[in-house]
C-alpha cells in the first residue's frame, strides 16, 4: 500500500508538470486531488526534480522553467490548505536554483528570487496567525488547569476535614465505651475512615500531577548554529572552533537540562565546510541547507528565525532558546521569545556579539576568539642533504 500511495503522488506530480508544460488548465486537476496537495508532495517534488537534473542535465534548465510555472500557479491556489500549497511552491522555486544559477540564467533566477522573498512573506505570516491561535489555546489550557487545581485543592481540603471529624470520633468512642455494642460502630467508622485516606491520597497526587503538567520534560533546550557567523564569513571561512565545547559550556549552565533540538544553518554545498559535518553528526545537529538566493540576504537568518518561532509555538516543552551568533539582527527574535515567556542565551565570538542582542539575552556564553593554526616545518636530514 506504501508503494502504492508514493506512485500516485508520482502520478499526479507528472500529470500537473504535463498539464503546466502543454498549457492546460491546472486549477481544475489541483481541485480534483486537493488531499494531495500536502507537505509530502513538496518532498516528493524535490526528490523527483533533483533526480531529473541530475540524469537528464540537457534538458533541465526547460524542466525548471515549468517549475517555476507550476509553482507560482499552486502559491496562488486559495483552495485545500494554504500553507501546504505554499510548502510545495517554495520547494519547487529552491529546486529549480540547482539550475537557475545568477551567471548562467540571470532572468529566471531574478524571477525565482522575487517570488521566493513572496513566498517566505506569505510563510511568516501564516506562521505568525498559527502562533497567535496557538498562543489564545495555550492560555485558555492553562486557565482549565488552573481552575481544575483549584477544584482539586477545595476537594482535598474537604477530604482532610472530614478525616479529622472521623478521627476525633473514633477516639471519643473508644474512650466512652470498650463494649462489644459499640464494636460494630467503630469498625465502621474505621473502615470509612481509610477509604478517606486512599481518597486524600489520590487526590494529591492528580493534583500534583495537573500543577506539574506545563513543565513536563526534560528535554528543554533547542539550539540553534549561524555557521556563517561561527566561520566570520564566506570569503576565508574560518573552521578554528569546537562545536562540541560550545555544547558542553552551554550543558554546563543551570538553564539547560537536555538538549532536545540542535540545527546548524549553512550552505553546505561549500566544499570548505567538509571539515564541519563529521563533528556536527557526531553531536547530532542536524545541517539545514540554505541557498543563498540574494548575495544581499541573509537567508540563513531568516530560515533560523522562522524555525525558532514555529518551535517556539508547537513545542511549548522548549523553554531555552540558544542563538549561536553574534549577529545584531538576532536582538528582535530574542525580545519576541521573551514574550512568549522563553530564555534566550546568545553564545558568540567575545567582542564580537551585538551589544544590544547581548543585553537582551538572559545569559551569554562568550566563544574563545580563533586562533589562526601555525604550520612548523620540521626539516629532517631524509629530505633536504645538509651536507
Amino acid at each position: 500500500m506504501p508503494n502504492e500511495a508514493a506512485n500516485q503522488e508520482q502520478d499526479f506530480l507528472i500529470d500537473l508538470l504535463r498539464a503546466t508544460y502543454q498549457n492546460q488548465e491546472v486549477y481544475p486537476i489541483l481541485q480534483r486531488n486537493l488531499s494531495k496537495l500536502n507537505e509530502d508532495l513538496a518532498l516528493k517534488l524535490r526528490k523527483w526534480v533533483g533526480d531529473r537534473f541530475a540524469k537528464e542535465p540537457a534538458i533541465a534548465i526547460n524542466l525548471a522553467r515549468v517549475i517555476i510555472k507550476l509553482s507560482t500557479i499552486i502559491q496562488e491556489f486559495e483552495q485545500g490548505n494554504i500553507a501546504s500549497n505554499l510548502e510545495i511552491a517554495i520547494a519547487g522555486y529552491e529546486t529549480v536554483l540547482q539550475v537557475c544559477t545568477r551567471e548562467a540564467f540571470p532572468q529566471e533566477w531574478d524571477i525565482v528570487q522575487q517570488a521566493l522573498v513572496t513566498a517566505y512573506q506569505q510563510r511568516q505570516y501564516i506562521l505568525s496567525r498559527t502562533i497567535g491561535e496557538l498562543r489564545e489555546q495555550t492560555v485558555q489550557t492553562q486557565s482549565q488547569i488552573n481552575t481544575l487545581t483549584e477544584q482539586l485543592q477545595e476537594e482535598l481540603q474537604q477530604a482532610k476535614l472530614q478525616v479529622n471529624d472521623l478521627t476525633t470520633t473514633i477516639t471519643e468512642l473508644k474512650e466512652e465505651t470498650s463494649s462489644s455494642e459499640s464494636a460494630p460502630e467503630i469498625t465502621s467508622l474505621i473502615a470509612e475512615l481509610k477509604e478517606l485516606k486512599q481518597r486524600q491520597i489520590r487526590i494529591e497526587q492528580f493534583a500534583s500531577t495537573a500543577h506539574a503538567s506545563p513543565n513536563i520534560g526534560q528535554f528543554n533546550t533547542a539550539i540553534f548554529y549561524d555557521i556563517e557567523n561561527l566561520t566570520m564569513g564566506r570569503s576565508n571561512p574560518n573552521l578554528n572552533f569546537s562545536l562540541k565545547q560550545i555544547q558542553t559550556n552551554l550543558e554546563n549552565t543551570n538553564l539547560v537540562h537536555k538538549i532536545a533540538i540542535q540545527c546548524a544553518y549553512a550552505d553546505w554545498s561549500d566544499s570548505r565546510l567538509r571539515l564541519l559535518k563529521n563533528e556536527i553528526q557526531e553531536l547530532g545537529i542536524e545541517a539545514i541547507q540554505i541557498f543563498d538566493y540574494s548575495h544581499k540576504r541573509n537567508a540563513a537568518d531568516m530560515q533560523l528565525a522562522i524555525d525558532v518561532m514555529e518551535l517556539a509555538q508547537n513545542r511549548p516543552t522548549l523553554q531555552v532558546f540558544v542563538i549561536v551568533s553574534g549577529d545584531g539582527a538576532f536582538a528582535a527574535l530574542a525580545k519576541k521569545l521573551h514574550e512568549y515567556g522563553k530564555t534566550v542565551i546568545g553564545c558568540a565570538y567575545e567582542g564580537q556579539i551585538n551589544r544590544i542582542l547581548k543585553s537582551v539575552c538572559d545569559c551569554f556564553i562568550p566563544i574563545p576568539a580563533p586562533q589562526k593554526k601555525i604550520v612548523t616545518k620540521v626539516l629532517t636530514t631524509n629530505s633536504v642533504n645538509l651536507s
